[in-house]
């Protein structure tokens, strides 16, 4: 069977555990050579080394726009090429409303959330203009519909979502395709963090379970899979694109 991502060069942000370390594994399977950052260099090398050679593991905050530059002149230096951006890395905390957050958590969502794809685009577009390459956006749901107790966290995911759609009416003409992967409830750190943030963590499994009416919470595999069809050449006529994998959770009156 063919691979999906043959000979394809993906940097990928946030990529050592979560979603992100799922979708590193499922790139590598259908064929594609990876280089995955987080913040933490000797984290990214483990995690790249799980996966195995030829995958590259770079230390990158990508709130910091010099750590990004440098980043992705690494993967030009060692594979000569970019074929997708995949802006992945996030974080959620703090589960507050609005008013109950502090400047400096508001600050940091925007900065590693949204302000990160800004850093990768300014970076890394004239790469992928030469190959007419792609970029993926990990976004939310809660980006679409609101969340309670999340005001900062969802605001960042609904940024993401119109700069998808703007990044992908920019970038058309230089045929870069721009999509966005919008989960539900996944089972990652991040979602574990959450979950032990709210009133009642001791019944959040339960709540996970019946947001969703294919009636379980995901692991991130589920959202990996999507992610190789957006960037695959399978997804060469899709772009401006917000895919829900969801389990159908935004339908209906459920609650």
């Amino acid at each position: 069977m063919q691979e999906l991502l043959s000979g394809k060069i993906i940097f990928l942000t946030g990529g050592s555990a979560g979603i992100g370390f799922e979708c590193a594994k499922a790139y590598a399977r259908e064929g594609a050579r990876v280089a995955l950052c987080c913040p933490d260099a000797g984290e990214a090398r483990h995690a790249a080394a799980l996966i195995g050679a030829p995958h590259l593991g770079l230390g990158c905050d990508v709130s910091d726009g010099e750590q990004v530059r440098s980043a992705l002149e690494s993967v030009l230096a060692m594979f000569g090429r970019l074929d997708a951006i995949h802006n992945n890395a996030g974080i959620a905390t703090p589960s507050a409303a609005l008013h109950e957050t502090t400047g400096a958590e508001w600050d940091r969502l925007f900065q590693i959330n949204v302000k990160g794809v800004f850093w990768t685009a300014k970076y890394g577009f004239e790469a992928l203009q030469t190959t007419r390459g792609c970029i993926l956006n990990t976004s939310s749901l809660v980006g679409e519909i609101g969340q309670e107790i999340h005001a900062a966290y969802s605001a960042t995911k609904g940024a993401m979502n119109a700069l998808t759609k703007s990044m992908a009416l920019d970038y058309a003409r230089h045929g870069i395709r721009v999509n966005a992967v919008c989960p539900a409830g996944v089972w990652t750190p991040m979602l574990r963090q959450w979950a032990s943030e709210q009133p009642d963590p001791a019944g959040i499994s339960r709540y996970l379970a019946e947001i969703h009416p294919l009636a379980f919470c995901p692991e991130g595999d589920v959202i990996a899979d999507a992610c190789v069809y957006l960037l695959s050449d399978k997804a060469r006529f899709v772009t401006g694109h917000l895919m829900h994998v969801t389990g159908g959770a935004e339908l209906g009156y459920r609650r």
